[in-house]
């Protein structure tokens, strides 16, 4: 008998595309986020959504120093635990997910619900796209307690290059395609 089970395969958060309109990204974030919230009991303040608001500023991930920079910019008495204590909040609440390779963090797709991710990184222009494929999680947990391990936190990145990247390195001498780089 086959089991009666529907799998949710999400694309979170895609690579930024040219027609992309990225102030309404940036705002439809924030309101999620004040909607989260708001519902959990929790303070958005004043600090917290700036620092979500610089990292959603990009679709790169953003390094706390870059945002103590820019928050230095508008407040200079802005200092480093400042940044920290927002960025922890935002993690633990799932508004931002860290991408540990990069020690960065971006705005997470789908911050209504907890969920694991998957993150595309594009090598080239440093854009990150965000998947929730059970799936994935199903199977890395399912070897993992093979070999005894049990998983607490899943973080999976990798890296590559997006289409828009891609495209450009793909055309070789008379626009033939490689199918590697140089």
């Amino acid at each position: 008998m086959v089991k009666n089970r529907i799998l949710r395969h999400s694309i979170l958060r895609r690579f930024q595309d040219p027609e992309h309109e990225h102030q309404r990204c940036v705002q439809q974030a924030l309101a999620a986020a004040e909607a989260k919230c708001l519902t959990e009991g929790m303070r958005l303040t004043t600090i917290r959504r700036r620092v979500l608001e610089l990292i959603w500023g990009s679709h790169e991930p953003v390094k706390a120093y870059d945002l103590l920079d820019q928050l230095r910019g508008e407040d200079r008495r802005a200092a480093p635990p400042t940044v920290y204590r927002a960025l922890n909040f935002l993690l633990e609440t799932g508004l931002v997910h860290k991408i540990e390779s990069q020690n960065a963090y971006v705005g997470c797709g789908q911050p209504k619900q907890l969920h694991s991710s998957q993150f595309l990184i594009c090598r080239d222009c440093g854009s990150v796209a965000e998947l929730d494929d059970p799936q994935v999680s199903e199977l890395l947990a399912a070897k993992a307690r093979q070999l005894g391990f049990k998983v607490d936190r899943e973080c999976i990145e990798i890296a590559g290059l997006c289409s828009g990247c891609g495209g450009r390195q793909s055309q070789g001498a008379g626009g033939r395609s490689r199918s590697r780089p140089d």
